[in-house]
């Protein structure tokens, strides 16, 4: 899945028709029944210290979080009642996690929500970021900050789909994972969304 080169301006127009993406890599239906807690995460774009094409920047979460231990990630987490919108989860959630000023974020736009297997319906929202940027990571959600190109991402030779067991139970769900970049697994949750990301980038129909 190669993408050509985008400005913001194209980012931002392909975000305003995002679909339900495709149920090859998403919960089955009626997996989880009870109502999900709502989320938010944002997806980071930079250009490189050179100025060369797009970055995404990623997490990994520390070992000691009830949730999604260990993983890599998008800064994010859960919404707050005060919240007026995902974006404002979004931004509040990256300002805690890694010392991301709100201000300092360019909101292009948003993905359709994705339900994770701990239940939680997230919101993924895109926004430009400068950089180098003083990052201040939360060290006791956060273990490390990286960035990833958006044209490795985008190889399609790159990552794969496969079927995972969960715990305790005969059904399996689709799981994508990414091959290791800079000694990091992007893998379930954040390796769906960031798939969605990519389709919705190259303007691809995806089915419902």
């Amino acid at each position: 899945m190669s993408l050509p080169p985008l400005t913001e301006a194209e980012i931002a127009n392909r975000l305003v028709n995002v679909r339900y993406p495709d149920r090859e890599y998403t919960l089955p239906p009626g997996l989880l029944p009870d109502p999900c807690r709502s989320a938010a995460v944002l997806i980071p774009f930079l250009r490189d210290e050179t100025g060369g094409g797009w970055r995404i920047l990623f997490t990994r979460r520390t070992d000691t979080l009830a949730d999604h231990k260990g993983q890599v990630a998008f800064p994010g987490g859960r919404y707050d009642p005060g919240d007026p919108s995902p974006e404002a989860t979004a931004l509040r959630e990256a300002y805690e996690e890694i010392g991301l000023e709100s201000k300092d974020v360019r909101v292009l736009g948003r993905l359709a929500d994705f339900r994770t297997i701990t239940n939680f319906c997230v919101t993924p929202v895109v926004g430009v970021i400068p950089w180098p940027y003083p990052l201040r990571l939360a060290a006791e959600e956060v273990s490390r900050a990286f960035t990833i190109p958006l044209g490795w991402l985008a190889d399609e030779a790159n990552y794969e789909i496969k079927q995972r067991q969960l715990p305790d139970s005969h059904r399996h769900i689709p799981v994508v994972y990414f091959k290791p970049f800079d000694g990091e697994v992007l893998w379930g949750i954040s390796g769906t969304i960031t798939l969605a990301l990519l389709q919705t980038l190259k303007n691809q129909e995806i089915s419902a």
